[in-house]
């Protein structure tokens, strides 16, 4: 698309964006985004909550507060129950309230698959704007919610687990990122992006590209879902684990076992839907951001720091 050279599109350089960022005022900005998908769970309410969760985080990842969302849902109403849809859209409306959010109207389509998510504005001071690209070596890379839901999600698909023992994994993609971007606007951290289908390492590695650095990542630290390691093992991997694995592969270097290593990889490669905040902050700032989430009712895990080397490179011990 051509450039855009409108001072008032605050983030139009930085490819890698959450969402675009536009100035109203000399201290506030917009924070614009969208997003919709193909249900990730059987329970249509479950599918509205996680699919507005996701939508939401986008806003939350740059520090800012969503005020409006309108609604995208594609049905095919010749097929199946409007009674479906409804709880859909009853899940994402509940979302958006638990944001202190106002849903302001939205769009339907009738299509043969259905489809659902949000556009979202927010506000953000720009003073307090947060972007994935101004992290500083030293940082310290804090998770706010486990990986696994791609593989979790395919396992139940193939009747491996039932949706009950994947009951925690469905809470937790539909918990909202809003407790982790209030700690982060509080204490002040370095950069951010919130992790979703491009995976851990795919997120990550936009954010290091876009900062000009490098990462080491402890895998060890990094916190996973129950049962996840047992359905990697079992080769209940989603088709897009494969996909980011493959486009990022070149970017990785393992310090592992040679054993351990793709079951690893491919679980740091899993495709997330509304995963957790990946934050980059000074270790002087570490402690007091786990203690803010702590108090949120919110968890962080330091699972690795940013350091010197070729934009993009990720070292994995």
């Amino acid at each position: 698309m051509p450039a855009l050279d409108d001072p008032n599109y605050l983030n139009r350089e930085q490819h890698f964006a959450d969402a675009g960022v536009y100035r109203i005022s000399e201290t506030q900005a917009l924070v614009q985004t969208v997003d919709f998908f193909t249900p990730i769970v059987d329970d249509p309410y479950d599918f509205g909550r996680i699919a507005a969760a996701n939508a939401l985080s986008d806003v939350y990842a740059m520090g800012g507060k969503p005020l409006t969302a309108l609604n995208i849902i594609c049905f095919p109403i010749s097929c199946l129950p409007l009674e479906i849809m409804e709880a859909i859209l009853r899940g994402g409306y509940d979302k958006i309230i638990e944001a202190g959010a106002v849903l302001v109207g939205g769009h339907s389509v009738e299509d043969n698959e259905p489809k659902y998510g949000l556009s979202i504005t927010g506000l953000v001071d720009i003073d307090q704007l947060v972007t994935g690209g101004s992290a500083k070596a030293g940082d310290c890379l804090v998770l706010t919610k486990p990986l696994g839901t791609g593989i979790i999600a395919t396992a139940v698909k193939g009747d491996m687990i039932s949706p009950e023992e994947a009951a925690c994994v469905t809470e937790g993609m539909a918990a909202l990122n809003a407790a982790p971007s209030e700690a982060m606007v509080k204490v002040g951290v370095s950069a951010c992006t919130d992790i979703t289908g491009f995976s851990l390492l795919g997120h990550l590695y936009e954010l290091l590209l876009s900062s000009q650095c490098a990462a080491e990542l402890d895998y060890k630290q990094i916190p996973i879902y129950p049962l996840v390691k047992e359905m990697v093992a079992m080769g209940m991997i989603p088709g897009g684990a494969y996909r980011n694995l493959e486009y990022m592969r070149a970017h990785i270097s393992w310090q592992g076992t040679p054993e351990e290593k793709e079951d690893a990889l491919i679980t740091l490669a899993d495709p997330q839907t509304s995963g957790g905040l990946l934050v980059a902050l000074s270790e002087e700032k570490l402690e007091q951001y786990l203690a803010v989430l702590k108090e949120r009712g919110a968890e962080g895990h330091l699972i690795g720091r940013i350091i010197t080397g070729s934009p993009g490179q990720i070292t994995v011990v």
